[in-house]
């Protein structure tokens, strides 16, 4: 797993903030300067940060367990989707639907719906339908398809959050500090870093910058799958060396219970003419 050097973050305009009059006091720690009214952020507190949160979202996919990706902004959208995909993680690039992660059950019902469709067309009942119906169905089945499309494989909450711009996903945000679930974030001079757990402080309106945390983000993520992948491999074989132990096992236990009759004669032979006497 390897974190980005300074430079390669300088390149990509990590460091670059806000406006200074748009500042949120509470990302004082991560700001590193003031230059032409535009704060500067502390790239070396952003690698640190960044390799944090790398390790920690390694530890939660060699588990086997899912991030949700969240990032609706236009700079990002695509990003996520491209790199969530790479590690086969749910991602969200359209609008938030509210309630997703406290009205889980519900959100779930949306995507049984789609896989509903699908098994219409499949099995024929879909051509049974009048032209009207089949219209409408066919475009709820796309509306469905672009709001919970890449969800359509999370049967449970995430494990955590990843978001790109706290501000504008606040709602998600609200909603996994309500559940517990741990957030990840790309914050900003403008944001409020204190609801999110894992702070990675840099610029989150740059394409680069976005694509640059994302792609170390992944990497890691990636590496916690092969290890888990690797350990999976290796379990069978494991397993085989103890489960001969007990026939080993057995075959003494067999072994003492044969010639404990024969002992026990041999004490009885010894007690008798004692017994006689």
């Amino acid at each position: 797993m390897s974190t980005p050097t300074f430079e390669q973050l300088l390149e990509a305009g990590c460091h670059f903030g806000h406006l200074k009059r748009k500042w949120n006091p509470a990302m004082a720690p991560y700001i590193f300067m003031e230059r032409n009214g535009i704060h500067i952020i502390d790239l070396y507190k952003t690698a640190a940060k960044l390799e944090e949160a790398s390790a920690a979202l390694k530890s939660i996919a060699k588990a086997g367990k899912k991030v949700l990706f969240v990032a609706t902004k236009k700079q990002a959208k695509q990003v996520i989707a491209d790199k969530a995909s790479q590690i086969n993680m749910p991602y969200v690039i359209e609008r938030w639907p509210g309630g997703m992660l406290t009205n889980f059950p519900t959100i779930r019902k949306a995507v049984k719906k789609m896989a509903n469709i699908d098994k219409m067309s499949k099995d024929g009942t879909f051509d049974n339908l009048s032209k009207r119906e089949k219209l409408q169905i066919s475009r709820q089945r796309a509306k469905l398809e672009k709001t919970l499309g890449s969800i359509a494989d999370l049967n449970r909450l995430p494990s955590a959050l990843f978001v790109v711009d706290v501000m504008k996903e606040h709602i998600a945000v609200a909603e996994a500090n309500r559940l517990g679930i741990p957030v990840f974030a790309m914050v900003d001079t403008n944001s409020n870093p204190n609801n999110v757990d894992f702070v990675i402080p840099a610029n989150d309106d740059a394409s680069k910058s976005i694509e640059l945390i994302l792609d170390t983000v992944v990497a890691a993520m990636a590496e916690g799958l092969e290890e888990r992948k690797a350990e999976k491999a290796d379990a069978p074989a494991d397993e085989e060396a103890p489960a001969q132990a007990p026939r080993g096992r057995r075959r003494v236990a067999r072994r003492s219970e044969e010639e404990a009759p024969a002992e026990a004669e041999v004490k009885a032979e010894e007690a008798a003419p004692a017994e006689e006497a």
